[in-house]
């Protein structure tokens, strides 16, 4: 699994904000079932790092497993360690992109304006994550692409739902990351499962001008 292999197939982002290593594993596999590729450990849950790896050495190149919240070069150097293989930050900075790049991981920064956008991709990032995307029409997004390189991968992160995923999609959103609508430490692995699931068949259906109900 590698970036140009996400732009091929299921272009969505797990995002496990409070998993513990003692139920991460169970946890991702739910979500895998469902068709997700990319799993992100944000580094402000309990023991993210080790989080990380155990998802590292479980499912090996199955998926890929990341780390998000990333703020500074040191984390990067962390999680690489662990086995980590693509960086989320809510954030632009660019000495996090270097060493992310340096360190041969999948680069995707934060970014608010199209300055941060340009900043970003200048300094080596892969794709940018658009957050918090709910603050920000469709409509930008559409402006956004149509200054920046051609094939920009544009992935809005924070807000997403059932209702505004085909607007993010007709604006060229290539894929999404999803938090608390998919994953809460409240949440049972029966009701991950049933979230992932809808989620996935939301973002198929929406890519065919269709919806399902995602915020059940």
């Amino acid at each position: 699994m590698s970036f140009e292999l996400m732009k091929n197939e299921l272009p969505l982002i797990a995002i496990l904000r409070g998993v513990l290593p003692s139920n991460v594993i169970g946890v991702t596999e739910r979500i895998v079932e469902a068709g997700f590729k990319w799993v992100e450990v944000p580094l402000n849950s309990i023991d993210a790092i080790d989080s990380i790896r155990c998802l590292a050495t479980h499912f090996g190149n199955e998926i890929m497993v990341g780390g998000g919240t990333v703020l500074r070069p040191e984390d990067v150097e962390a999680i690489a360690k662990a086995g980590g293989r693509f960086i989320v930050s809510p954030n632009c900075d660019k000495t996090v992109i270097a060493t992310t790049k340096n360190l041969g991981l999948v680069s995707f920064p934060g970014v608010f304006t199209i300055t941060e956008a340009f900043n970003a991709l200048n300094a080596g990032a892969d794709a940018l994550k658009l957050f918090p995307a709910d603050s920000i029409e469709p409509k930008t997004i559409k402006g956004f692409l149509s200054v920046l390189p051609s094939g920009t991968f544009l992935i809005p992160v924070g807000g997403v739902s059932s209702a505004n995923m085909q607007d993010y999609i007709d604006a060229g959103a290539k894929g999404f990351g999803f938090g608390s609508n998919l994953y809460s430490p409240s949440f049972t692995l029966e009701e991950i499962s049933s979230r992932a699931n809808s989620i996935v068949k939301n973002y198929l259906l929406a890519t065919t001008l269709e919806s399902v109900d995602l915020d059940r």
